[in-house]
């Protein structure tokens, strides 16, 4: 029986970033991290890498836990010389309707009280601050609405002319996912840290706490700690320590296509067209979709936050205006028809993308593992020497890092962040936190 002071399930970026942490910032050696999948697959590899700690309350907890997560990516960007291409070109939300400037101005008002920075209005008396196309300035926080429609095209002349404002958060970006998740596995793996191809396939909790680990290989390690990063499968792997963990699954799918045409002719941020939209179909493709009960939806009048971003020349775009719950399966299978709506989506917000209709696009995905109001759940399990590092939703970028500092955090016996207790499952037995959840959806927070 070989052993392991710390095993980790899961290799995503969510288990890695805790191989890194526990190894390099804390010098814990032997550490084993396990997956079925190679290292970075799986739903660590189909996101939009993206980031940004512009989030709603209650209270102020995501907007700090992801504030501590952007400080940690942009220590690795130095400590990396940015090998995973950091940038700062924030999220603009554009929108046609003067109803929803109002809504913006109080919607800005109340994350910047919780600590996303201050809300800067233009024309106004300090001029609008411009992004650069690569790397990061770390001065820009906050967020800028512009409600100059000549400004706004020129600064993106793709856009269409319907468009009265913009509203641009800045202390937002991407990056590449799998260059940070490479570096700090090389990183990780340099400190002694193993990674086995396996699958977990049970855990001995005698006494009441981790004792051991059976993998699917017939192998069995002892594992006196034991980290579930597990993504999708996480309620899954907690089962193996009979703990039913309330999570759910979302499939959400993205699509991606050469720019061939250079339809997006400058340098973007995040760009999300915030109205409703009606797809422009053509009488025969309506007439397509009418006469069919499980496509005639695509008729009705779809809700607003169709998004793209760049990746050199390809487009990178996804709609949420579909959200169902299931079991995962891998590769994930997405409805048909998916990519073309989506494509048609954008024309809303870039009428030079309808050069790109009824063109091949790739279609993939994955899976936002949840709470029910979308919060994650980092900590100790009520099985001794056991803690997870899970529901990270639709946000695992981002939020890697800060979760895997405060999972080995725990792990380590450090001091905690005034953070951690809402990230804790025993939250669920907290009457006030009860009280929250009345009022709460696992939509909060997701664009």
């Amino acid at each position: 029986m070989s052993s392991s002071d710390i095993l980790i399930c899961g290799a995503g970026i969510a288990g890695v970033s805790t191989a890194y942490h526990l190894a390099v910032r804390h010098g814990i050696k032997n550490i084993l991290l396990v997956d079925e999948y190679p290292p970075l697959s799986v739903t660590s590899s189909a996101g939009t890498e993206a980031y940004r700690n512009w989030w709603p309350g209650p209270g102020d907890t995501m907007v700090r836990f992801m504030n501590r997560s952007i400080d940690l990516l942009e220590e690795l960007a130095q400590a990396s010389g940015n090998s995973f291409r950091l940038n700062r070109r924030g999220y603009a939300f554009l929108t046609a309707d003067p109803k929803q400037v109002s809504r913006w101005r109080k919607s800005s008002a109340q994350v910047s009280a919780l600590g996303a920075g201050p809300v800067r209005e233009h024309p106004g008396q300090v001029p609008y601050p411009p992004f650069q196309a690569q790397g990061y300035d770390p001065a820009l926080d906050g967020v800028d609405l512009i409600l100059d429609p000549a400004f706004i095209r020129r600064q993106f002349p793709f856009v269409t002319d319907k468009v009265i404002a913009m509203l641009h958060v800045r202390r937002c970006g991407w990056m590449n996912l799998k260059g940070l998740g490479h570096w700090l596995l090389e990183q990780a793996v340099k400190c002694g840290v193993r990674v086995i191809q396996d699958k977990l396939a049970g855990v001995d909790t005698a006494g009441g706490r981790t004792r051991s680990v059976k993998l699917g290989s017939g192998e069995t390690v002892q594992a006196q700690q034991l980290v579930i990063a597990a993504g999708p499968f996480t309620r899954q792997a907690a089962a193996m320590l009979d703990l039913d963990l309330p999570l759910l699954n979302e499939l959400h799918g993205k699509i991606t296509f050469e720019d061939s045409k250079d339809v997006i002719s400058t340098p973007a941020p995040f760009m999300i067209w915030s109205d409703p939209v009606s797809l422009p179909w053509t009488i025969a493709e309506r007439s397509r979709w009418e006469s069919n009960p499980g496509t005639h939806w695509l008729l009705d009048e779809l809700p607003g936050g169709v998004q793209f971003r760049q990746r050199g020349k390809d487009l990178l775009a996804l709609w949420t205006y579909d959200v169902k719950t299931q079991e995962p399966v891998w590769p994930p299978v997405f409805e048909p028809h998916y990519a073309e709506t989506v494509v048609r989506g954008l024309s809303a917000m870039v009428p030079g993308i309808k050069t790109y209709f009824n063109q091949p696009l790739k279609v993939d995905g994955g899976y936002y593992c949840k709470t029910r109001e979308n919060r994650p759940l980092i900590g100790p399990l009520p099985v001794e020497g056991a803690y997870i590092v899970g529901a990270l939703s639709g946000y695992g970028a981002m939020a890697s890092q800060a979760a895997a500092e405060l999972v080995s955090t725990y792990i380590t016996g450090s001091p905690l962040p005034k953070y951690a207790p809402m990230f804790r499952l025993e939250r669920y037995d907290d009457p006030t936190y009860q009280a929250l959840l009345t009022n709460w959806d696992a939509q909060s927070g997701q664009l």
